[in-house]
């Protein structure tokens, strides 16, 4: 009867090791920590609208009139490396617009030459306007005129929320491009609310990330 019972017992002995071995893993061992979401770059703030040019693109046509009231083309004002184009709403009304405006022409106009990019701002203001703002402020770089929006239509930048009627009708989303001397858009930097700009510091980042 011994024999019989220690025989009866080896299968449940074998077996006891081999259920352990199966036996799940608590739920905490299971659980990996969420790794870490990635910063987006500054590009990326935006949920920009279908159509708005992206970086890899060709630049679409740019040309406006400049504060001496001469029509300018992108090509003809682009540095030796290219240009930072600025699209802003107005130099007149819109105090973001002003302050951005003031910080470029104060902390990055001249890196950006010095990099090799010309700086030129456009917007749907008149060249009166634009004229009074670069004098006030000594803006030496461009500053475009588009009075009826067809260069802000043709990027597709028109901000949607003023209707006609409304003084802000016409008005681009801000944006800034870097764009090389092929016409090629190498970056573009937006930001969700139109009151928040990409600071100086970022663009001169963008272009020097190109490293070109």
């Amino acid at each position: 009867m011994r024999n019989l019972l220690l025989i009866s017992l080896i299968p449940v002995l074998l077996a006891a090791p081999a259920a352990a071995q199966k036996s799940p893993a608590p739920m905490a061992d299971k659980m990996k920590p969420d790794a870490p979401m990635a910063a987006k770059p500054m590009a990326d703030k935006m949920m920009a609208p279908a159509g708005i040019p992206t970086v890899g693109s060709m630049a679409p046509a740019v040309a406006g009139t400049d504060i001496a009231g001469k029509p300018r083309t992108l090509k003809q004002l682009a540095g030796r490396k290219g240009t930072v184009l600025m699209f802003f709403r107005s130099a007149s009304w819109c105090p973001y617009c002003k302050a951005q405006l003031i910080a470029m022409n104060d902390t990055a106009a001249a890196g950006l030459a010095e990099r090799g990019y010309a700086l030129v701002g456009l917007s749907y203001d008149s060249t009166e306007v634009l004229a009074k703002f670069a004098a006030e402020r000594k803006v030496a770089w461009p500053l475009l005129s588009d009075p009826q929006s067809k260069v802000i239509d043709g990027w597709q930048l028109r901000d949607p929320a003023y209707p006609p009627g409304n003084r802000a009708n016409g008005v681009p989303l801000p944006a800034v491009y870097v764009i090389d001397k092929k016409g090629i858009i190498r970056a573009r930097l937006m930001e969700e609310n139109y009151r928040n700009r990409p600071q100086p510091a970022a663009v001169l980042a963008a272009v020097d990330a190109l490293g070109q």
